[in-house]
């Protein structure tokens, strides 16, 4: 396994390469597969996606306990972004041209994979992006493994509005690409059913956002107008810790202002004090507490491989999981690592979600998910309030957006784009 460590050594590694510590014995680079694993293990994300890096060699054991892939062992090529976004994209290139990987399976925020598909484009290599994102985008290179809008968000508000009964919304997110994009498509989702723009809050904080007494104690006030209120968060990383402490100092409870929150699962609630938060949602299309067999031999499986029976399991290690396993059928079924020929392979193809079903990947490199709604317990896990009674195909472009609603994705023959007017009969541009 390779390891690289964030920006003191960016320099000296783009030179002259990463340095190996293989978990495999020292073979020939032809002798192996490898991987690539674009994560940070480092700085405001480090909470939500060093346990991904953990999830990716877990994957890539496993795989090679079973033989490997094409005869070959699978060798992890691992480095640390630091939570920084023009450095996620170097380290991609680094991956692709110094280390030679086959394939990369990295980010969490939109901003990061925005920096890095031109890299992917360019190079014509593979991303798995196994994260919850806004929607409006389908490009060739890259596989989008977690929900898409009309699979997390957009449930989610239909949830609360329905059995919930909310009629005033607080849209708090971080301020970057996906909390934007996302509350663009729930306020004109929002205003389409009735709801008034006066009863519509829109907030955004930056990265590591700390100081949230006056930001919650205006939600408080916001909700405070007789209507049933909720906040649809999209606050991402660190920041989270201190958003949902403020809302226990102030008395903001579950059953008053309830939180939905789309980047709080059971990882981030593992490092800190749940009491504050019990009662609050999150929507995901997995829980570590969902009960099936398939569930019940990863969580035994992981917590094996990490020594460690206290660690989680969460939603993007789920689609880490379907995005690995969908790339390792399509390797076997196309005889090769070649990208384009991958890219051929992968649409159509199935493997096993953890929740029971089956995920399968779309000609808009998408997947089809369950949509869950979950209850936060004093434990730190959640209680499944809601679910979806079928699997949901995941939309690269909204429906309810003007400019996006006669659009559509299908990297398959004949039409092979990424954005295709079905109006004008026309594709804009393959890499959107």
């Amino acid at each position: 396994m390779t390891y690289f460590s964030a920006k003191s050594a960016l320099l000296a590694a783009v030179l002259a390469g990463s340095v190996s510590l293989s978990m495999t014995p020292v073979m020939a680079q032809d002798d192996t597969i490898k991987v690539g694993i674009l994560h940070s293990l480092s700085g405001t994300m480090a909470i939500s996606e060093t346990t991904l890096k953990d999830t990716m060699l877990f994957l890539i054991e496993q795989q090679n306990a079973k033989g490997g892939l094409l005869g070959k062992q699978i060798e992890p090529v691992v480095v640390d972004i630091a939570s920084d976004w023009p450095l996620a994209a170097e380290l991609a290139r680094q991956l692709i041209e110094v280390d030679d990987v086959d394939a990369v399976f990295g980010c969490w925020t939109s901003v990061c994979r925005k920096s890095v598909l031109p890299v992917f484009e360019e190079l014509n290599s593979l991303l798995f992006y196994p994260v919850q994102y806004e929607g409006e985008e389908s490009q060739r290179n890259v596989f989008y493994t977690g929900a898409s809008p009309n699979q997390q968000a957009i449930p989610a508000v239909d949830y609360l509005m329905n059995d919930e009964g909310v009629e005033r919304w607080v849209l708090a997110g971080t301020d970057y690409v996906y909390p934007q994009t996302t509350n663009k498509i729930l306020e004109q989702y929002l205003l389409d059913k009735g709801v008034a723009a006066e009863d519509i809050m829109i907030n955004y904080t930056p990265f590591g956002h700390s100081d949230w007494q006056t930001i919650v104690s205006d939600i408080k006030a916001f909700g405070s107008a007789g209507k049933k209120t909720a906040v649809v968060s999209t606050i991402n990383g660190d920041a989270n810790v201190p958003f949902y402490r403020e809302l226990g100092n102030q008395g903001i409870k579950a059953e008053d202002i309830p939180v939905v929150a789309f980047s709080v699962g059971e990882e981030e609630l593992s490092g800190f004090d749940t009491t504050p938060l019990v009662g609050h949602l999150a929507a995901w299309n997995y829980f570590m507490s969902v009960d099936t067999p398939e569930n019940a031999e990863f969580i035994k499986a992981w917590h094996d491989y990490i020594g460690d029976d206290k660690r989680v399991t969460n939603d993007p290690m789920e689609a880490h999981m379907i995005g690995f396993n969908l790339w390792v059928k399509a390797v076997e079924a196309a005889g090769t690592t070649d990208s384009d020929a991958v890219i051929d392979a992968i649409v159509g193809l199935e493997t096993p979600n953890l929740t029971g079903g089956m995920a399968k990947m779309l000609p808009n490199h998408h997947i089809t998910k369950p949509v869950l709604i979950g209850e936060i317990q004093d434990d730190g896990q959640f209680f499944v309030v809601w679910e979806t009674e079928d699997l949901v195909p995941g939309d690269a472009w909204s429906d309810y957006l003007p400019e996006s609603k006669m659009l559509e994705a299908d990297w398959t023959a004949p039409i092979n784009c990424g954005n295709y007017n079905t109006e004008t009969k026309t594709c804009g541009a393959a890499a959107q």
